[in-house]
């Protein structure tokens, strides 16, 4: 090929090579706009998404208010013995239940209760729901009145021994002496009665574990046609239609040995306080609460996460503490063990010259009486010359 011939080939490759260039070129810019678009277009999106989440919490917070807490509770108010719902358009009345011991009754009169809960079924013309309430057993109310009939004693007792002194400095008759030191040691022994029953009862008191059953039987009533009559006049109608059948399921109770009485409008708000606030009123009873002023019903129980985290926490406290002191009593074990071990060897000396000492004397007769005498002699100077070198040593 002529040099003409290659000159043109090389420029057509060239040329070739410049139009792939141009054309990459124009892809790369075409992408890297449609790139910026892009990221413009996602943070436009996510202050979005931040702006609606503001004001969903804005919303939340403004959502969250009493009307919605009792919209959540399921009852309106307590009024008249009454548990009213739906805006007055419900009502309930509870039944408290006194249990019987039916393990521990005879036959005959297992078949009395058994027959009288039979006509008590049959003599049900309406709905009933039956509930049953575990409490854990709170000594505190009893606690506080007892102390304070013991700060009574104890007052009494200060006044009996100002007395007995003063008739003593007196010198009153023996016989009105003693009559004084009997009541002091009256009312000693009775006030220290006294606080042995408060020690032990706050002791009971801390375990969690003493619990009781209550047990309720629940009526309610739903006025119809209540469009001509006021608040006041749908409210005693339903009290005197609640109360009538509380009174026939009482007596129908009665009948198989079970006591009942109508909840008053303190007892109901005690109920829906335990069954509301399980955790706390073990603790914060409602007695505590109103004392402390609070006129309404909050729900205060923690989100179950929230106790299981807590008692996972406590578990990992309680293994830690456990595995610490395990581990401190192999620590100390293992340092008796090198004690006795170090003491063995510094003993060491004194152990072979007393085994050696026993075997020259077990051998004497073989060797004979005097070179027994003069080995155990040479034991003896051995013993008097280390001495002092271990008292040399204890002294550096």
């Amino acid at each position: 090929m002529s040099n003409d011939e290659i000159t043109n080939m090389l420029m057509i490759v060239l040329a070739v090579m410049g139009s792939i260039l141009f054309v990459l070129l124009v892809i790369f810019v075409v992408l890297l706009l449609k790139s910026k678009k892009g990221t413009k277009a996602t943070n436009e999106n996510i202050k979005l998404d931040e702006n609606k989440d503001k004001e969903n919490n804005t919303i939340n917070q403004t959502a969250y208010n009493k009307q919605s807490v009792f919209s959540f509770l399921e009852f309106d108010k307590i009024e008249d013995n009454m548990i009213v719902r739906k805006n007055g358009n419900k009502f309930l009345m509870v039944i408290e239940c006194q249990g019987v011991n039916y393990d521990l009754m005879s036959g005959l009169e297992k078949n009395s209760v058994e027959q009288g809960f039979l006509q008590f079924l049959n003599t049900i013309r309406y709905p009933i729901q039956l509930y049953v309430q575990t409490r854990t057993v709170n000594l505190e109310s009893g606690i506080v009145r007892y102390k304070d009939r013991v700060n009574n004693i104890k007052d009494r007792l200060a006044k009996k021994q100002m007395e007995y002194a003063k008739k003593e400095s007196l010198q009153y008759s023996k016989e009105e002496l003693n009559k004084a030191k009997l009541e002091v040691t009256r009312e000693r022994n009775l006030y220290e009665y006294g606080l042995d029953i408060i020690n032990s009862t706050q002791r009971m008191s801390l375990n969690r574990n003493i619990l009781r059953k209550y047990y309720y039987v629940i009526i309610d009533y739903t006025p119809e046609d209540t469009s001509n009559l006021s608040k006041e006049e749908v409210s005693s109608m339903a009290f005197s239609e609640l109360y009538t059948k509380a009174q026939n399921i009482i007596n129908s109770l009665a009948v198989c040995g079970v006591n009942g009485k109508i909840l008053n409008s303190n007892e109901l708000v005690e109920l829906l306080y335990v069954a509301y606030n399980r955790d706390e009123a073990e603790v914060y009873d409602l007695e505590k609460a109103v004392r402390a002023g609070y006129d309404e019903m909050y729900t205060t129980a923690p989100n179950v996460l929230e106790k299981r985290m807590r008692e996972i926490d406590k578990k990992i406290e309680m293994d830690a503490q456990r595995l610490a002191n395990d581990l401190v009593m192999e620590a100390m074990e293992e340092r008796e063990e090198e004690k006795r071990v170090r003491e063995k060897e510094e003993e060491m000396d004194a152990l072979i010259e007393q085994m050696a000492k026993m075997i020259i004397k077990e051998n004497a007769s073989i060797v004979g009486k005097d070179l027994a005498n003069k080995a155990e002699e040479k034991i003896e100077k051995r013993k008097r010359g280390r001495k002092p070198k271990e008292e040399k040593d204890e002294k550096k």
